[in-house]
């Protein structure tokens, strides 16, 4: 099994941001033939890295530093009130967790959220090797939450269940469903869950202050940020470019 230690590190050649119009990006992988296990994993994330699929990467932009890792304070984390609402708003929905795993019923999810939601993006347009890739491949105590109502599957969240917390992977929703702010919905249940599991957090990946889809990430609070290496409690609005 692998360590920090004897870990190697690739980098990407320049690509286009895709999160930043007009931006070149630089990706550091994990090799791809190491073995990481749960404990490696949480490691790994603790310093900033995600995982996609079988991959382990973190941005390595040499005069960017836009992606700023977060996590949220589980334990000391309070809703606001417009939290509460997306709590009363669907107290019809019902949850379960199980295994990650491809099923035509999830892919089918998936395809529409990826052609009504993000058909700009990187991940269009949608096929089975792509979700079978993206969102299976490389699970290591990894989940699907299942949201829905009565027999309707109207989210889906990816959860990785780490030593010290849990890593919000992704989450795709039913584009009808857009006003039940599904996405802060899987947020505060996985907060909801660490606590009943004893974790103190709840990664949420990359924020970026200019990507106007990453601001419902600054909505909880407490938010701490990977600045210079050290994890500390996090005001976006005050951070310097």
């Amino acid at each position: 099994m692998s360590s920090l230690r004897t870990l190697v590190f690739f980098a990407t050649p320049a690509h286009s941001c895709s999160y930043l119009p007009g931006r070149e990006a630089t990706t550091m992988f994990v090799d791809p033939r190491a073995k990481v296990d749960k404990r490696l994993y949480s490691q790994l994330t603790a310093l900033g890295f995600r995982r996609s699929g079988s991959h382990y990467y973190r941005p390595h932009c040499e005069h960017c530093n836009a992606c700023v890792p977060v996590r949220l304070d589980a334990r000391a984390f309070r809703p606001d009130r417009s939290q509460r609402r997306v709590w009363k708003r669907n107290r019809d929905v019902s949850f379960r967790l199980v295994p990650a795993q491809f099923s035509e019923r999830y892919y089918q999810l998936y395809a529409r959220y990826i052609n009504e939601r993000h058909a700009d993006g990187d991940m269009y347009p949608p096929s089975r090797d792509q979700f079978q890739s993206f969102l299976v491949e490389g699970a290591t105590d990894s989940w699907f939450l299942e949201m829905a109502l009565g027999d309707e599957l109207i989210g889906l969240a990816v959860v990785d269940l780490l030593e010290d917390g849990l890593s919000a992977i992704y989450t795709m929703f039913h584009p009808e469903h857009d006003d039940r702010s599904l996405g802060t919905l899987a947020v505060l249940w996985q907060v909801q869950e660490a606590r009943n599991r004893g974790l103190p957090w709840v990664y949420l990946g990359y924020w970026i202050s200019e990507s106007r889809k990453m601001n419902y990430k600054t909505r909880f609070r407490p938010i701490e940020a990977l600045l210079d290496g050290t994890w500390q409690e996090y005001t976006p609005d005050s951070r310097s470019e």
